[in-house]
């Protein structure tokens, strides 16, 4: 079977939110403190590269804010965000 477009097998790169990345970095950084020492120059390699790339997008995260961080940033300034669809009304009864 052929993949269609967005498909989750499309070879993509898994997205991943500030919590996310925060998390990872942490267990990366503690696997490379666990590591032996005849551990594989290139595993260890490796482990400290991907560490330096979270550790840049978590240095540039603040201009990249969750929406859910947005929308409460936007109540406590008392912009309230616009209701997508206008409020109903109850019938009136007679």
């Amino acid at each position: 079977m052929r993949a269609f477009h967005g498909q989750m097998s499309d070879n993509q790169p898994i997205r991943r939110s500030l919590a996310e990345k925060q998390k990872q970095l942490r267990d990366l950084r503690e696997t490379l403190a666990n590591m032996k020492s005849h551990t594989a120059p290139a595993l260890r390699e490796s482990v400290q590269k991907r560490i330096r790339q979270l550790e840049a997008e978590l240095a540039a995260a603040p201009a990249m804010k969750t929406p859910a961080a947005k929308g409460r940033e936007a109540t406590a300034a008392g912009n309230r965000p616009a209701p997508s669809r206008p409020a109903r009304r109850r019938p009136e009864r007679a």
